[in-house]
């Protein structure tokens, strides 16, 4: 089990999954595990054809006669027809994140479905300056500390197998493959939707007790103001769903580390930052805040950047580093 799949259904697909791996028919060669992260040789794309064309073969064909390689954990649980910032990590058997691959995507409706690709990967570190790590992302050994991102298309709604050709130590291999639900109706705001009003607790308005309000230790300076009346006043919005102690995934603390830094390098814009805790009383027992509900989410972590018009300029949904961030705040002041 990867320490940040972001739901229990992400878990059940992913061993739902497991059997077309063996299916597929990807074999080892006795070479031990994948390296990790720390201290991965240099890969090479001498004499490889990468990323490798599907040229109409099935999910089987493309990637059953590959090495087997890492496992592949989404970090994204909402996906739904056409275009998807898809973010996902590596994990060798150590359970160890692998980065900074060459990777490509392949997506099909099932094992002996037509393959379709490739969806190129970009590696990305979520990092911070160290006065903005947060005690919940340095003591969790299992936090997130990259992200791999590609724009993947679904041409439908259904269920599909993804799965990840690289090249690890000069060779392409597969990783095992994880099976996703991709849904028709779009209950979360998307770009180009209009924010949800709703109104978000701040330290004012909990009479300065911020525990209440935040998990994060230290806690953040994202709860001065309220998502209403920031949309009422037409300013820009950075909002950001995340518990970082509680989180189901490992990504929440690392993710509203990146939200504190990149606010305050956007200290002289006009734009305000909103982090808004997932569950009722900081309680998973209780559910979620009526706030989440009103936004039609299930998972976390969510980040919406809002422009001056109240309108959802950018989407990034699970772990998402600086850039990225940056990038969407960008949006929201055009």
């Amino acid at each position: 089990m990867r320490s940040w799949s972001l739901s229990r259904r992400t878990l059940l697909g992913a061993l739902a999954a497991a059997a077309a791996v063996v299916a597929l028919g990807c074999g080892g060669d006795g070479d031990g595990d994948p390296v990790s992260q720390t201290g991965m040789p240099p890969t090479s794309r001498e004499g490889a054809d990468f990323p490798p064309r599907p040229a109409n073969r099935s999910f089987r064909d493309l990637i059953g006669h590959y090495r087997e390689g890492p496992v592949l954990a989404p970090s994204v649980g909402v996906l739904e027809p056409g275009e998807n910032r898809f973010g996902f990590a590596l994990f060798d058997r150590g359970n160890r994140q692998i980065g900074d691959l060459d990777v490509a995507l392949y997506v099909a409706g099932g094992v002996d479905e037509t393959a379709h690709g490739p969806f190129v990967a970009d590696y990305r570190r979520i990092e911070v300056e160290p006065e903005f790590v947060s005690r919940n992302s340095a003591q969790d050994p299992d936090s997130a500390r990259s992200v791999y991102v590609a724009e993947v298309d679904f041409a439908r709604a259904g269920s599909y197998l993804v799965s990840a050709v690289m090249m690890l130590n000069g060779r392409p291999v597969a990783a095992s493959p994880a099976q996703v639900r991709v849904a028709p109706a779009r209950e979360v705001p998307g770009v180009g939707d209009r924010a949800v009003r709703v109104h978000t607790p701040t330290v004012a308005s909990v009479g300065g007790d911020i525990d209440q309000i935040e998990t994060r230790v230290p806690p953040d300076s994202m709860h001065e103001v309220d998502l209403a009346e920031a949309l009422d006043r037409g300013r820009p919005v950075v909002l950001l769903f995340a518990t970082p102690a509680l989180c189901e995934s490992r990504v929440c603390g690392p993710v509203t580390d990146v939200a504190e830094q990149v606010r305050s390098e956007f200290e002289d814009e006009e734009v305000d930052f909103i982090h808004m805790e997932f569950f009722e009383d900081n309680d998973p027992s209780k559910g979620p805040r009526p706030q989440v509900r009103a936004w039609g989410l299930v998972t976390e972590p969510w980040l919406f950047a809002i422009d001056s018009d109240g309108v959802v300029a950018a989407r990034l949904q699970g772990a998402f580093s600086p850039d990225e961030l940056r990038d969407a705040v960008r949006r929201a002041l055009r």
